[in-house]
């Protein structure tokens, strides 16, 4: 067969749907064409036998987040974003994918979406040649849908920002604003921050962009940067709300820290909410858990929800109390006075404690002691500061204090 050279698809097209099915006919083999976030765009009729997964993707408009994963795993989809060449993916027994051919479809050197071949036998090098040609005639159209999605999410953008600095006041102004954006902002809702404590240069909002896009966990209903953090508008199921929250937040970390090698993030959420007019509190909500977990960094590590800050939500209220009524806990005077002099940790011994709600095997854990040395020490902080550790109430005035000593630490 003679060799295939030039521009091998040159002319136009109704669709994409049948720009599919030409590079289906050249290829002689299935084909499927993605946006960036793994969204199907078009794919070629499939006379022949199809994978399982492919008929899922079609069916669902998207690519299954646990085949994603998999492509993640294998190495199939970094190796797309660096490259333009054609990436020959493997079998995946594992999610039912048998050996696919694949390209990216690129503007300049930014990834705006990808061409999957299902052959049945390895590709030629006439059939890699007539795959590039296809990536560079989907190129026009993708590029195009593209621009109207970054239209849409700008103008999305001020609306979402209104939402959050309170703008509405009336339900019914929102409503009519939205028509314009059509938003759902419907069911229960939550603002949920990530911030990378340092900014972030564009690929990484891009590459971030991509993981929201692909995670499916949760509906998000609008998304921004600003100044090193990603903000979220999440939509939550009726059932096992908290749960699932958290597994989301738990999982958006972990594959950014995976997959961009990036540590050191926070996440923080406000409260649940059905109203949109209480998304301006859920906001602030969020922006008061990150402070918190800043000031507490080792107390408030494992706390994402702002319902689930406990104490947290009043200590500055609680430390002003303190400042104006000029209160010094005798007990934690005590205990800072004998540790200068005996540089020993028992403020530290008592505070794990008492963060871990009296629960001996933990605290020692955490503090990398035995459980009869821990029994030691307590005994020692009950003698020197002269405290009964078996009053809930001194047990809980102890604690407060020492938060807001902590918190005066931090100010200093």
């Amino acid at each position: 067969m003679e060799k295939v050279t030039g521009n091998f698809f040159s002319n136009e097209y109704e669709s994409l749907e049948m720009l599919a099915d030409l590079i289906s006919e050249e290829l002689e083999c299935p084909i499927t064409i993605e946006d960036d976030n793994h969204r199907i765009i078009a794919y070629s009729r499939h006379e022949d036998e199809v994978d399982p997964v492919r008929i899922a993707t079609i069916m669902r408009r998207r690519v299954p987040e646990n085949v994603i994963n998999s492509l993640w795993k294998v190495g199939a989809i970094p190796r797309l974003f660096e490259t333009e060449e054609p990436v020959v993916v493997p079998r995946i027994d594992q999610v039912g994918i048998r050996e696919r051919v694949a390209i990216s479809v690129r503007k300049n050197k930014e990834v705006v979406g990808f061409i999957w071949a299902h052959p049945s036998k390895p590709f030629d090098e006439q059939k890699i040649i007539i795959l590039q040609e296809a990536a560079k005639a989907v190129k026009n159209q993708l590029i195009q849908r593209q621009k109207q999605k970054t239209e849409t999410e700008k103008n999305y953008e001020e609306l979402f920002w209104k939402l959050l600095t309170g703008h509405f006041t009336r339900l019914r102004d929102l409503e009519q604003v939205n028509e314009r954006y059509n938003l759902v902002l419907k069911g229960m809702m939550t603002v949920v921050i990530v911030d990378f404590l340092q900014p972030v240069n564009r690929s990484v909002e891009r590459q971030t962009n991509y993981l929201v896009e692909t995670m499916q966990q949760l509906p998000i209903i609008a998304r921004t940067f600003d100044n090193g953090q990603l903000i979220l508008l999440v939509r939550l199921p009726e059932k096992e709300k908290d749960q699932a929250l958290s597994d989301f937040i738990n999982n958006l970390i972990g594959k950014i820290k995976e997959r961009q090698n990036i540590s050191g993030i926070v996440a923080a959420s406000g409260s649940m909410t059905d109203n949109p007019l209480a998304l301006a509190r859920s906001y602030q909500e969020a922006l008061y858990v990150l402070k918190v977990k800043q000031q507490f960094p080792s107390a408030a590590a494992s706390i994402f929800r702002y319902e689930k800050l406990g104490v947290f939500q009043f200590i500055e209220d609680l430390a002003v109390i303190r400042k104006r009524s000029g209160y010094q806990n005798l007990a934690i005077e005590k205990l800072s006075q004998y540790d200068d002099n005996h540089h020993a940790n028992l403020q530290e011994t008592i505070f794990t404690f008492l963060q871990y709600d009296g629960n001996m095997n933990d605290a020692a854990k955490a503090l990398h002691i035995h459980a009869n040395t821990l029994a030691y020490r307590l005994k020692r902080i009950s003698e020197i500061a002269d405290i009964n550790l078996k009053d809930a109430n001194q047990k809980m005035t102890l604690y407060l204090d020492l938060l807001i000593k902590q918190l005066e630490e931090e100010n200093l």
